[in-house]
């Protein structure tokens, strides 16, 4: 495997809590008992626009006044649902996304960070990301995969073969992306076919969340509903662990997180930049030598 880029991360030494974890994490990868769930983060790493840029189109395409705009507290998702009603559908803001957000197979195939996420072989990957990113990475790299958007793809699930689930939709069908705020608001209840789904994929194995930003209302509720319902069902130390990795220790994130089960991985001697391939690298070098030992 390629080396980190040790001009701007430092590999110290970790605290022998966080190399038990990603012992722990690593031990789960190599059973496939272990789900990724993947962020704009993930999608950041090669460029992509951020939200900030979302919303500064959308207000130019509206002639909203960008001052204007910075004086209020409007958020990408009211104003995205203000497009909508604008504009009578989501349709040519997607349009717009999709060409933005897609990479050229050369630049997607570059990505250390998507060749990691291949090479780390969820069985299931779930992704709030609209773009079709991960999806090109596993094809460029030779790997099978079935996308499930909706209800019907989940009848598509071949054994063996990985899963990448579109949280959030998909740019192949306007219908399924979740974007403006009614969108997100309709989510909350999380009784669709997917919402159901993941309960019932979450419920035993391990999680890794990566490439979010834990700002993120609906995964925070997300987050917080898995941990009602194993704290419910009277079973709650039989919970599988689970991770997110944050791009910088936050001690206050750390303990609500942890207070829901979710144990908080860091890189702190690594610029954010280039963090989440650090930690992916860290993650697959320990799941191979773990497979190594059992080998021999």
């Amino acid at each position: 495997m390629g080396s980190p880029k040790t001009t701007r991360c430092v590999i110290g030494l970790t605290n022998s809590r966080e190399t038990d974890a990603v012992d722990d994490l690593a031990e789960a990868i190599r059973n496939r008992q272990a789900i990724l769930f993947a962020g704009a983060g993930v999608s950041m790493t090669v460029g992509l626009p951020s939200w900030r840029t979302l919303t500064e189109h959308i207000a130019q395409e509206l002639h909203i006044d960008g001052e204007d705009l910075a004086e209020t507290e409007v958020n990408h998702l009211t104003l995205a649902e203000y497009y909508r009603l604008t504009k009578g559908s989501i349709g040519p803001l997607r349009s717009w996304m999709d060409r933005k957000w897609t990479l050229p197979d050369e630049q997607l195939k570059a990505s250390r960070v998507h060749a990691l996420i291949c090479e780390l072989d969820f069985p299931i990957i779930y992704t709030t990301n609209f773009d079709r990113n991960l999806e090109a990475a596993f094809s460029l790299h030779g790997k099978p995969f079935v996308k499930i958007v909706d209800a019907k793809d989940i009848a598509r699930i071949r054994d063996g073969v990985p899963q990448i689930v579109k949280y959030h939709g998909d740019f192949d069908d306007d219908q399924s992306i979740v974007i403006a705020e009614t969108d997100y608001l309709d989510r909350l209840s999380f009784e669709s076919p997917l919402d159901i789904k993941f309960r019932s994929d979450a419920l035993g194995k391990t999680i890794l969340f990566v490439g979010y930003s834990l700002t993120d209302l609906n995964i925070r509720f997300l987050l917080h509903r898995l941990w009602k319902t194993w704290k419910g069902s009277g079973f709650e130390k039989d919970r599988p662990p689970s991770y997110v990795f944050m791009l910088r220790p936050n001690p206050v994130e750390q303990a609500v997180l942890e207070q829901w089960g979710l144990r908080v991985l860091t890189e702190p001697d690594c610029a954010p930049e280039n963090a989440l391939e650090m930690f992916l690298d860290k993650l697959c070098r320990t799941v191979s030598a773990k497979a190594d030992a059992g080998e021999r």
